[in-house]
């Protein structure tokens, strides 16, 4: 059986070495499995620690999918296990995730992803944290956990509340899939270089004069990726939210939910993405929608490291409530696409079942998360 994470250094000419680690389960799209983040962590810590290592990439084996989510059908055996329970298992996964996301994005040395292909859930929440994130025309991200009763988790807490205006609510509540362009424009991403190029680039990467000044070295790799994204920025996409811009305002009601999906659900209009948007937010779960609209509501000032620790505890219970392993069941398991929500629209779902899902399961010294800072 071959590695599921591949790990080699790559000598530059001035013998600093570049880290590369490359998820490697191209069947499964390059699913986050625990084995790979148990891997992943403290290679990334020894590399962080290596004077030699000036720099990391972080790929995906093949050309569908740097990474196309979590272990999500591993996750569902584990809450299977537990019925309606604390599940040890589910609670393990997401905070070694979690660890693994916050060090991505307190990582000291550049880290360069390289977001090809489906970049989805716990693949974004691995790129979003870095410090150079490169998408390519082949790019598609979503954060689509409302088709499984799950919600946007892997700093979803931190980065949809950074987006252009309404974006962040809009994309959580409906999952739609985004480009290129737009993980440019809602702050997901810095660079477009053509997938094509990313050999040149890495040869480039090669020649530079890497140093032992961190700060010096962000710059020389901000600098070799702008080189080749001049070179492709002809073939970026057109950006969809950007397009979309105006009419996610237009139906976005900041401080009402009910008020927000009907808007989103009552437009009329024959245009692709916003239609597949519609769908997904009409198919999905009415209460990973309240989670999401309470989420993204009540942390707007949480630090990184108190979302990180919210989202644990919201996870652990939607591990345990049972809506989570219901939309995992008719999505991947059956593959019935029939998911029995537990409630039809998000005016049927009580307020202090949502309430339950943000009170911690751990006090603040017990929490498994309670060392980020």
């Amino acid at each position: 059986m071959s590695d599921v994470v591949l790990f080699d250094k790559l000598v530059c000419g001035n013998g600093k070495q570049i880290g590369v680690a490359t998820l490697n389960s191209e069947k499964s799209l390059n699913a986050l499995s625990g084995q790979m983040i148990d891997l992943l962590y403290p290679q990334l810590l020894e590399w962080q620690e290596d004077s030699n290592v000036a720099l990391v990439i972080l790929q995906g084996a093949g050309e569908k999918a740097f990474c196309a989510g979590g272990d999500i059908v591993n996750l569902y055996k584990a809450m299977s296990a537990y019925p309606n329970e604390y599940s040890p298992e589910v609670e393990k996964y997401f905070t070694e995730e979690y660890r693994l996301d916050y060090l991505i994005h307190t990582f000291n040395k550049p880290i360069m992803v390289w977001g090809n292909g489906i970049v989805m859930g716990g693949g974004l929440g691995m790129m979003v944290g870095a410090s150079h994130r490169v998408v390519t025309e082949s790019s598609r991200i979503a954060m689509p956990e409302i088709s499984i009763g799950l919600y946007p988790d892997v700093g979803g807490t931190w980065f949809l509340n950074r987006m252009p205006s309404n974006c962040g609510l809009f994309l959580g509540l409906t999952g739609a899939s985004i480009n290129a362009a737009d993980a440019k424009y809602t702050k997901l991403a810095d660079y477009f270089v053509e997938n094509s190029m990313k050999q040149s680039l890495i040869d480039k990467l090669l020649d530079v004069k890497w140093g032992d000044t961190n700060a010096l070295n962000h710059e020389k790799l901000s600098m070799a990726i702008k080189e080749q994204e001049v070179l492709s920025i002809a073939k970026m996409p057109h950006s969809n939210v950007k397009g979309h811009q105006a009419m996610i305002d237009d139906v976005v009601e900041a401080d009402d939910l009910s008020a927000t999906v009907n808007n989103i659900l009552s437009v009329e209009v024959d245009d692709k993405w916003f239609n597949r948007a519609q769908a997904s937010l009409k198919n999905g779960s009415a209460v990973s929608a309240q989670i999401v609209f309470k989420q993204l509501h009540s942390t707007k000032t949480m630090t990184l490291a108190d979302c990180f620790r919210m989202e644990l505890g919201l996870s652990v219970k939607c591990g345990q409530y049972g809506e989570f392993v219901e939309g995992i069941r008719a999505l991947l398991i059956d593959k019935d696409n029939q998911p029995k929500w537990k409630y039809s629209n998000v005016n049927e779902v009580p307020m202090k079942e949502i309430d339950w899902f943000f009170v911690s399961p751990w006090t603040a010294d017990k929490h498994p998360l309670n060392n980020l800072n």
